[in-house]
């Protein structure tokens, strides 16, 4: 299978979520991802030890595909090793606060000074300039900070927020992207270059259109719940169904797509209410036609409404648990969005492959995540050439942790 960055050589110094997901889409495409790790990461989600109760499920979705090795970074001799793997390598990527690469002596200008066409990635909480620089940070602060938690929720309730921590995510994705346009610059004049991702920007950029009110209406956006801001059809929300914790959310416009609804679900007297007459009055009385709706999606299966509705030409979509999704969907099911590779023991771990297809390089997933310090031997004997004289007076200067 075609890989597109096949020959490109990642050092990757990130943990936990967003540094490991933006690297582990470089080695989807082939990119040679050595990964070094610490026991200080042991209790953190996605740390080395695959098998501990965090490090599971992250662990294997996050850096499948990857080498791992185990270096001492607070001794000469793990900094020794770590420069020398940078001489050998075209990005090197961490996710640490401003202070860590720095105390190491590699920041960008240092690891230049050992590699001059280097590309490196350098993800933090809010970039490596501005007063809060070296603040540490986490996903839901972030998502605070940024502006998406207070859109998240309903007008008469606390805001919510995503369940998960979504700036990792996305702030991933954006690291990958930068890589990759470094790696196109790079091609064509030589030149490698230092790439300052803030995720607390790669959240705020999702929020533009939010933005672009406040300046120019002076509007200070609210939460609306399932509702859209401007232009809000009604019914439109995520509707109760029959059974634990089942909804399905549908959307109506126009006044053809109303009387689609009304038919596909039986013509109920109270569709026929004045109030509901047109899309506009629909939209002023909101919050009696959610309850109506709701009275009909309350004793339907969410799946069969789906169905019936979409089969009428209503938009309308089951509101999917991560269940639905990895087991009973059968559109992702197709597509091959979540399949299994072999870890270290065989054992069989279901993980997610990258949300794109491309027709000539389409990448795959090389393999499981590696357990802590798996490819020791390989990284240090094949790639930097030690030889067991050198490698043992590196074990007595501490290098390996």
């Amino acid at each position: 299978m075609a890989l597109a960055l096949k020959g490109i050589r990642v050092l990757d110094f990130t943990w936990i979520h967003a540094g490991p997901s933006a690297t582990r889409i470089l080695s989807d495409q082939g990119a040679q991802v050595i990964k070094v790790e610490s026991n200080q990461a042991l209790s953190v989600v996605g740390g080395p030890a695959s098998n501990t109760a965090r490090g599971l499920g992250q662990r294997h979705n996050w850096n499948a595909g990857k080498s791992s090795i185990s270096l001492n970074m607070k001794t000469d001799a793990g900094k020794e090793l770590a420069r020398r793997l940078v001489a050998v390598s075209d990005v090197v990527a961490e996710n640490f606060s401003g202070r860590v690469m720095p105390g190491w002596g590699m920041d960008y200008d240092g690891i230049r000074d050992i590699k001059p066409d280097i590309i490196m990635l350098s993800m933090s909480g809010f970039g490596r300039t501005g007063p809060w620089k070296d603040r540490v940070s986490y996903g839901q602060t972030l998502q605070a900070w940024s502006g998406f938690t207070d859109l998240t929720g309903f007008p008469d309730t606390k805001p919510s927020g995503p369940a998960s921590a979504y700036s990792d995510a996305v702030g991933g994705m954006a690291g990958a992207q930068a890589v990759l346009l470094a790696l196109i610059q790079r091609a064509r004049t030589g030149r490698g270059q230092w790439i300052d991702v803030s995720q607390m920007e790669a959240m705020s950029s999702l929020l533009g259109p939010l933005t672009l009110e406040l300046s120019a209406k002076g509007n200070d956006v609210q939460r609306t719940g399932n509702r859209l801001h401007h232009g809000g059809g009604a019914p439109h929300g995520a509707y109760r169904c029959k059974g634990n914790d089942r909804w399905l959310a549908i959307t109506v416009f126009t006044d053809d797509e109303w009387s689609a609804f009304v038919g596909a679900i039986g013509s109920p007297d109270w569709a026929s209410d004045h109030r509901f007459a047109n899309s506009e009055s629909r939209l002023s009385y909101a919050d009696d036609l959610d309850k109506l709706v709701e009275s009909w999606t309350s004793e339907q299966n969410a799946e069969d409404a789906m169905h019936l509705l979409q089969a009428a030409g209503v938009a309308a979509g089951v509101v999917q648990t991560g269940k639905d999704m990895a087991e009973n969907d059968p559109h992702l099911r197709e597509r091959g969005i979540f399949h299994q590779v072999a870890d270290s023991a065989g054992t069989m771990r279901t993980i997610e492959r990258a949300p794109y297809k491309l027709s000539r390089t389409p990448g795959k997933v090389t393999g499981g995540a590696p357990e802590f310090g798996a490819d020791q031997d390989f990284v240090l004997r094949d790639i930097l050439g030690v030889n067991d004289e050198e490698l043992a007076e590196m074990a007595i200067a501490g290098a390996f942790d």
